[in-house]
Order: structure tokens, then sequence, then C-alpha cells
């Protein structure tokens, strides 16, 4: 095993280096010949190395959980910025016959029905809420912040993440009725309420996060301006002025975009508008990382914009504008992995350490995806009238 392993990285590392020490304790170094970074990792267990030829995209995430992968004299974010540095184009013969499948199945694994759905969001997030509280901001954005000045604090950030949402979504008077798809915990919700003066109703499938958002509402005095469901998005049987969905599309899978902008199309009244803002990437259709798909986001995908424009066309909607969002996130998550280290003795007695290692392995691969691999945020802005917004962009840089 450790013969077939050496011969695979020695392909791998085209750029920077990596030092490997096997299970018996010896050594090997693969450098490549272009310039970049340098880490080292201890592969303790035969059972690890194993796994690393069979699936390396699961198994370096599972062996870093069980500490049977571990960094020598360097960071987790050291390694995986090597190790995706040098990923593309450089699968041996069984990953490579093993992310095909994954991308020619992806259809059928992505198929989210309702109850997948439910499935899915409560893998994540109906986790213990004192977890989100000890690394988001103190609104719980967990989706991608708007930094306007590199010397923004996160909750800057977030807040003028929903500013610049709202002024996409034309909120030019009071009153408007506005639908907020995966809702989260309430925080766009509230405050497109008490900023904006809409009345909004935000649907999840979360009841973690259901609990949280009713209290929120009740304790801002906002009840009879803002209503939380338990409710699929393909259950609406309503129409609004205004539908948003942020963090959420991630989450559709890519067998439903033409049920969700047909779900859009038919939930906006005629001059409506709806802002969509997801993670996506810029590179071309792919797949989800295994380890990610069977951890943390059981179903979820980050599309390429080819792969969400035709169903927006087929469902009948004017594209009025799409902004690409492009390091914001990376600097999201970076103050996201922060504060997660400040608080992780706290984070390991809610849970334990493997889950620590887990949870650290996401933020790291998650923020680096956006830094080195093609990932980005996007925000499109659709209607199904040709004149509901204004003719320039003029009006959100006024804002």
């Amino acid at each position: 095993m450790a013969f077939l392993l050496d011969q695979v990285l020695r392909r791998f590392i085209k750029a920077g280096a990596l030092e490997v020490i096997l299970p018996d304790g010896k050594m090997r170094q693969y450098r490549g010949r272009l310039p970049g970074p340098s880490a080292a990792i201890h592969v303790k267990t035969d059972k690890a190395l194993r796994a690393l030829l069979l699936n390396s995209g699961l198994a370096f995430g599972e062996g870093w959980m069980d500490g049977e992968i571990t960094a020598v004299g360097c960071t987790l974010e050291d390694v995986l910025g090597v190790l995706m540095l040098n990923i593309h184009g450089s699968h041996h013969f069984l990953n490579g016959l093993e992310e095909k499948a994954r991308f020619v199945t992806r259809f059928f694994r992505q198929w989210n029905n309702q109850r997948r759905s439910r499935a899915n969001v409560a893998h994540h997030y109906d986790l213990n809420g004192a977890l989100y509280d000890l690394f988001l901001d103190e609104d719980r954005q967990y989706s991608c912040a708007y930094f306007t000045t590199d010397d923004m604090t996160l909750e800057e950030a977030q807040l003028a993440k929903k500013r610049h949402i709202a002024v996409k979504l034309c909120l030019d008077q009071p009153g408007l009725e506005v639908l907020d798809i995966g809702c989260g915990w309430g925080g766009m919700a509230l405050t497109l309420a008490k900023d904006y003066g809409a009345r909004v109703t935000g649907i999840t499938l979360s009841r973690e996060q259901l609990q949280v958002a009713q209290r929120r509402a009740r304790e801002a005095g906002l009840e009879g301006q803002v209503q939380f469901l338990l409710m699929d998005y393909r259950k609406l049987d309503r129409q609004f002025d205004r539908i948003v969905s942020v963090g959420m599309f991630e989450h559709v899978g890519i067998g439903q975009y033409d049920v969700y902008f047909r779900s859009v199309r038919k939930a906006l009244k005629p001059d409506g508008v709806a802002l969509i803002h997801s993670i996506g990437r810029m590179d071309c259709p792919g797949s989800t990382n295994p380890w990610i798909d069977k951890y943390i986001f059981p179903g979820g995908y980050s599309p390429a914009l080819s792969e969400v424009l035709p169903s927006i066309e087929r469902a009948g909607l004017w594209m009025t504008d799409c902004e690409v969002l492009r390091l914001h996130y990376a600097k999201t998550i970076k103050i996201w992995r922060e504060r997660f280290a400040a608080n992780r003795k706290k984070i390991e007695a809610l849970y334990d350490e493997r889950f620590c290692r887990m949870f650290e392995f996401y933020l790291t691969g998650a923020e680096l995806s956006f830094r080195l691999q093609g990932h980005m945020n996007f925000q499109i802005q659709l209607s199904p009238d040709l004149n509901a917004v204004a003719l320039t962009r003029d009006y959100q840089y006024r804002e």
C-alpha cells in the first residue's frame, strides 16, 4: 500500500511540497516543479493508508476526524492548502473512476424530495443551537457576509449583506409582503420587517431554527408583522410581492431546479421581484465532495451558473440582475474559524473532540474552496415583469 501511495503522490504533487510519514515511521517527500506552499502529515494506520488509495476525497476527512491522519509541524490549513492546490487534474485511476461515477449519479443522489429535504436539513441545522452562537455573528447569519471595507467586523459585514439584498428587493414602500425561503434563525425576515416595514413570511424545514425564529419575533414585538412556518417551498399556495432566499438554493438539488424556479414564479405577483443568494462555482458543472456530502451537507451542491440559468428561462422569469461575490465568503469563514478556535473548549463540551475536528476540517476546506478552487457566491434578481425594476443599477449604489 505504501508503494502505491508513493506512486500516486509523485504524480499528484505538481506545486509546492508535501512530506508524508507512513505508519511504519518511514518518511517520503514530494516536491512539485511549480512553486507553492509546503506541509507535512502523519498517516498513522494502515487502515487510513488503504482508504486514501480507494477514495481519498472521503478518506482524508475521515482519517482527520479519527486522528489517524495528523499535521506535523504545520496546521490543517497548510495541509489542505497543498492538497487543494494540486487536486485539479491529478486524480489517480481509482479516484478518477470514483469522481466520474459521482458526477454521473449526482442527479439521483441529489433527488431532494420533501422527505429527503427535511432529513438533510435536520442533519446540519438542527444541531445544538449553542454551537452556532459560538462562531456566528449575533444575528446568526449563516451565509456569506458583504465586506464593503477590509476592516469591517463580522457583525457589520452581515448587516451590510442584509441591506445589500434589501436594496435589490426594491422595498420602496412599507407593507409589501415578502416570502423568505429558507429563513434560518429569522435574521433576514426580522430586519426586513423592522427596517423596511415589510410583512414577512419565513419558511424553513428546521424545527430548531423555527423555534428560535418564532421566539425572536416575539421578543422583538414583531409577531403581527412576521410569521415563521415549518414548510417546504413546494407547498406554497399564495403569492407575494417579494421573495428572498439566502443560502438555501445549495440544498435544492440539481434535479429540483425546474421545480424550484417554477415555485418562485408561481409565488410571485405579476410585478414581483425575487432575490436568490447562493454559493456557486465559476468553472463548470461538478459534484459535491463525498466527505462534505456524508458529514456536513447531505444532498447539497454548489452549481455553476450554466446549470441554473436554463431553469430560470424555462420558468419564464427575467434575470434582471446578477452579481458575483468572489472572496466575501472566504473572509466570512476566516472569521468563523477564528471564533470557533477561540471557543473550542466550549464546543468540545457540547459534543466531543471528533466533532471539533470534523467541524474544523469543514470550515477550513470551505474557506480554501473560495480561495483556491473557484467557489463564489451569486445573487440573482428575478421578476416575471420586464419593467419591475429600474432600468439601470444606479438605485443600488444610491442606497
